[in-house]
């Protein structure tokens, strides 16, 4: 099964997707921040990067740029689970270069499927 990485600083919310996805049988990786998120991206590149993208110690775009850089990331989607507002939402995830994104909070129904969808359209 594909391995997301989680890079979520709210235990709630970091707990909630992982329970979601491995329901569904995924691997699920979680980092509660940026720097964590980019080391274990690295060290062992998931299938698919899952990003808030208000962070403790650096923002989304920051971080969304560094996990870019790495070469065995290029054909990783990172996809932004945010809060802000639909039309801000959709703003900024075209400026930082995100594939998509997911809004908060996440609806448990559709979560796993929304998150096949990004997959596959990365496997095109």
């Amino acid at each position: 099964m594909p391995t997301i990485l989680v890079v979520e600083d709210n235990p709630d919310n970091a707990e909630l997707a992982r329970r979601v996805l491995a329901a569904r049988g995924f691997v699920v990786r979680h980092a509660a921040d940026a720097e964590t998120g980019l080391q274990m991206a690295a060290d062992e590149p998931p299938d698919l990067i899952l990003l808030d993208l208000g962070l403790p110690d650096a923002d989304g775009q920051t971080l969304l740029n560094w996990l870019r850089r790495l070469p065995a990331l290029a054909g990783v989607p990172i996809v932004a689970c945010t809060a802000w507002p639909e039309e801000t939402a959709q703003k900024m995830v075209a400026a930082y270069g995100c594939n998509g994104y997911i809004p908060k909070p996440i609806n448990v129904a559709r979560f796993a499927d929304q998150i096949t969808a990004f997959l596959n359209e990365g496997a095109r």
